[in-house]
C-alpha cells in the first residue's frame, strides 16, 4: 500500500508540471499582445495596456488582441479537457470533440443561417452590401449552437435506446456527422457567390471574431464543465480499470458516460458556434498530458486544459506571424501542427504495444 510519504514525490511532480504550464500560458499570452500586423513596439503596447497609448493602439490592444487571447485560453482549455474526457469514457485514444459530429452540426447551422436566413440565396443575390446589412453574427452562432445540441441529443438518445456502449457512440457520431456534412454540401450548392463565401469563411477557425461578450459566455460554459469533470475525477480513474471494475466501485458507468459526453459536447458546441471549427486540440493535448503525468485525472484534467490553452495561443501567434498583414485561420494552423503529431502517436513503439 502506498503511503502519504510515497505519494509526496508524485504530488510535487504534478504541481511542478502544472505550475510550469500555467506560467507558460501567462507568458505566451503576454507575448501574443505584441504580435500582429500593426507592428506595434513593446513600449507602445505596454503603454496601450495601461491605456496611456494612442487611441488606435488602445483600441487594438483592448478591443482586438485581449479578447482574442482570452478566447484562445478559454476555448483551448475547453476543447482539450473535452477530448481527454471523451477518450476516457469511450475508451478510444482517437476520440475528440468532433467524435459526435458536433462540429458538423454547427457548420450546417451556421451555413443555414448565413445562406438562407441572412439572404444568401433568398433575397440579396450577389449584392454584398445588402447581404452585410442582413447578416447577424450572433444569430449565426445561436443557430449553430442549436443544431449542435440537436445533434448531441439525437446521438445520445439513439445510443440509450440501442446500447450505450463506446463503439455504438462512435459509429452513431460518424453516421450523424456524415448526414450534417451532406446537408451542408447541398445547402452550399444552391448558395450564391456571396452567401457561399461568407459560409465558407465562417467555418475557418478564427479567434479574430471573439469579443468580451462571447468570451464571458464561453468562460461560463467551460468553467462549469471543468468543475463537473473535476468532481467526477475519481470515477474516471475507476473507469480506467475497466467497466466491470468501475461498477464494483459503485460507478454507474452508463450515467457517467452520458453526462460526460453531454458536457464535453456542450463545451465544444459553444466554442465552435463562436469561433468556427478548430481541430486536433482535443487529440494532441490529452495525449501529451497522459505521457507527462499519467492517467490520473486529478492531474491530467488541469494539465490538459492548460495544454490546450498553450497550443491554441501558440497556433494563434503563428497565424498572425505568417499571415503577412492578416491572420491565417487558426484551425488550419492547429491541423498543420496536429497531423504530424497524430501520425507520430499512431506509429510510436509505445502506442503500438498498447494497440
Amino acid at each position: 500500500m502506498r503511503t502519504a510519504k510515497d505519494a509526496a514525490p508524485g504530488i510535487r511532480r504534478y504541481s511542478t508540471v502544472i505550475g510550469a504550464m500555467a506560467v507558460a500560458v501567462a507568458l505566451l499570452g503576454l507575448v501574443s499582445l505584441f504580435i500582429g500586423s500593426s507592428h506595434m513596439s513593446v513600449s507602445d503596447g505596454l503603454a496601450a495596456l495601461i491605456k496611456r497609448g494612442t487611441a488606435a493602439n488602445n483600441r487594438i490592444i483592448w478591443n482586438i488582441r485581449i479578447p482574442r487571447i482570452l478566447a484562445a485560453v478559454i476555448a483551448g482549455a475547453g476543447l482539450s479537457a473535452s477530448g481527454l474526457i471523451m477518450q476516457t469514457t469511450l475508451n478510444n485514444a482517437m476520440a475528440s470533440p468532433s467524435t459526435l459530429g458536433v462540429s458538423n452540426a454547427a457548420v450546417f447551422g451556421a451555413n443555414l443561417s448565413i445562406i438562407a436566413f441572412a439572404g444568401g440565396f433568398l433575397s440579396t443575390g450577389n449584392n454584398l452590401q445588402s447581404y452585410a446589412v442582413g447578416a447577424n453574427p450572433y444569430a449565426t452562432s445561436v443557430i449553430a449552437f442549436l443544431f449542435s445540441v440537436i445533434s448531441i441529443l439525437l446521438i445520445l438518445g439513439l445510443c440509450r435506446v440501442r446500447s450505450f456502449s463506446p463503439n455504438v457512440v462512435v459509429l452513431a457520431g460518424i453516421a450523424v456527422g456524415s448526414v450534417w456534412t451532406a446537408a451542408t454540401t447541398i445547402l452550399q450548392f444552391y448558395a450564391t457567390d456571396v452567401g457561399l463565401s461568407a459560409a465558407v469563411i465562417w467555418t475557418f477557425g478564427d479567434l479574430g471574431r471573439a469579443t468580451y461578450r462571447t468570451d464571458w459566455i464561453m468562460l461560463a460554459v467551460v468553467a462549469a464543465g471543468l468543475l463537473a469533470f473535476a468532481l467526477l475525477s475519481w470515477r474516471y480513474n475507476a473507469l480506467l480499470s475497466g467497466e466491470s471494475a468501475a461498477r464494483t466501485m459503485g460507478v454507474n458507468v452508463g450515467a457517467l458516460r452520458f453526462v460526460s459526453l453531454l458536457l464535453a459536447s456542450m463545451i465544444t458546441a459553444v466554442c465552435v458556434s463562436f469561433l468556427g471549427v478548430i481541430g486536433f486540440v482535443g487529440i494532441i493535448c490529452p495525449h501529451i498530458t497522459k505521457r507527462l503525468l499519467g492517467q490520473d485525472h486529478r492531474a491530467a484534467l488541469p494539465a490538459s486544459a492548460l495544454g490546450g490553452s498553450l497550443l491554441l495561443l501558440l497556433a494563434d501567434s503563428l497565424s498572425r506571424c505568417l499571415g503577412s498583414g492578416s491572420a491565417l485561420p487558426v484551425g488550419a494552423i492547429t491541423a498543420l501542427l496536429g497531423a504530424p503529431f497524430f501520425v507520430a502517436v499512431i506509429f510510436s513503439r509505445k502506442e503500438n504495444r498498447r494497440c
